[in-house]
């Protein structure tokens, strides 16, 4: 039986092809959507550019017919702007103010009460599609179906792709490891499970009394030995199994995409930096490092800034400059950014302006990933040029994105999209090393 899908504006704010995803159902944009929309389409931000992006949508699909009267969909459903289902009176007795979600909620109601007045054959779901929770828990209130937009969630956050494994097998097969430097994943049979390219095992034996970390190939048939991080990278020693990994994966310069996730404090962004520093300052890999990371606040935003645009940046680029005092161990105020201004191969800057360019033979981090939508990732993935390598930096947990969620943000988006690609590398950090109070925080918090 096909249902009755109501859209909210957030999720066509968040997915502006969200309207193809509800397959042979019929999906209902109230008119107060459109006037939403229409509100929000000069923005010069993310939620800008989609509501431009409904708004051409929309407009191709006027050539099929009335959008009023119901236009077909590529999905095999159908697409319906409901102008004024009925009235706002069933509405007005139970939330007298006539905003604009309680307009929306209406919508809803009005169909809701008119399928169940049709025969229980005939009779439809509606259900009412938002992201936004008091829509959800009000449609609950009313007695509607209600859910968030789905569609765009990467996986189950408590289930994600991690990067690492651990991998137990008889004493003989890590005695083997340790004799010939290699592993042939064919070898072990059922006891290994299946792997994607540059994912990381704890190999132990059925005793514990011996372990190895390893690594699959880019081929997926041999487990490897780490080559890299063995030694201090500008400074910096790795403290724990997967902060090992995430310097492998760093300093392996056949690996052009690298993601890495987890809880404030366990070193994601200090080691991108000081591999990066080793990557362009010693080893000349790369001509230089690009750090960027997008302008969403946490809480109220404090408003305009004055001075010029470097001046602007300061504030939310702080977190970066933190770092890099730690990595070369500065002692007085603007003595990183006179070291900065010498070395001239380090650009600190917000992803507005990355847009259009193409990034060649860089080193690029990309701080705070997890507050991107996917299409912002897309976008800043597809700017990389030859002989660059970017790096996606962030904790799921701490979105201060509206319209996003630790499944459905870009950065979690990115790892499940490229787990099983060569060119991909990704590792959780899940030890925090900044402090045992910032673990205990990061816990208990």
């Amino acid at each position: 039986m096909k249902k009755l899908f109501i859209l909210d504006t957030n999720v066509l704010l968040h997915d502006p092809r969200s309207i193809f995803s509800f397959q042979e159902h019929e999906v209902i944009i109230p008119a107060t959507v459109l006037e939403e929309i229409d509100s929000k389409k000069r923005l010069a931000d993310e939620i800008g550019r989609n509501a431009r992006s409904v708004s051409r949508e929309l407009d191709a699909l006027r050539e099929q017919g009335h959008l009023h009267d119901g236009v077909p969909l590529e999905s095999g459903g159908t697409l319906r702007v409901e102008l004024n289902h009925r009235s706002f009176q069933n509405m007005q007795d139970m939330f007298g103010e006539a905003s604009n979600d309680n307009r929306i909620l209406a919508v809803a109601l009005n169909y809701h009460k008119e399928q169940e007045e049709l025969p229980e054959e005939e009779a439809r779901q509606v259900i009412m599609v938002s992201k936004d929770v008091l829509v959800r828990v009000k449609a609950d209130v009313l007695g509607l179906v209600a859910q968030d937009y789905m569609t765009d969630r990467a996986s189950d956050p408590d289930a994600g792709y991690a990067g690492y494994i651990p991998l137990k097998a008889p004493d003989h097969y890590v005695d083997q490891f340790y004799r010939d430097k290699y592993l042939f994943v064919s070898d072990l049979g059922e006891l290994a499970p299946s792997l994607h390219p540059h994912e990381f095992a704890i190999l132990r034996d059925e005793s514990e009394s011996k372990s190895a970390l390893v690594k699959l190939n880019a081929e997926g048939k041999r487990l490897e030995p780490l080559f890299q991080a063995h030694d201090p990278v500008w400074g910096i020693m790795a403290r724990n199994a997967q902060q090992r990994m995430a310097l492998e994966l760093l300093l392996t310069d056949d690996i052009p995409l690298v993601t890495i996730t987890g809880k404030a404090g366990t070193g994601k962004t200090l080691l991108a930096l000081a591999a990066a520093l080793t990557k362009v300052e010693d080893e000349r890999k790369y001509k230089k490092l690009l750090v960027a990371r997008p302008v969403v606040p946490m809480g109220k935003d404090i408003g305009y800034l004055p001075g010029e645009k470097d001046e602007k940046l300061r504030p939310w680029m702080q977190p970066i400059y933190d770092n890099l005092e730690f990595l070369f161990d500065t002692k007085n105020a603007g003595d990183i950014d006179k070291i900065l201004m010498g070395m001239g191969s380090i650009q600190v800057e917000a992803l507005t302006y990355i847009r259009g360019r193409s990034i060649p033979a860089q080193f690029i981090i990309i701080d705070e990933a997890q507050n991107l939508s996917r299409h912002e990732v897309k976008t800043i993935i597809s700017r990389v040029g030859e002989g660059s390598k970017i790096v996606l930096v962030g904790d799921p947990d701490q979105i201060d994105h509206p319209y996003l969620d630790a499944a459905s943000n870009g950065l979690t988006y990115a790892v499940e999209r490229f787990k099983s690609q060569k060119l991909a590398g990704h590792i959780h950090l899940e030890k925090g090393e900044r402090s045992k109070l910032a673990q205990l925080a990061a816990d208990l918090l």
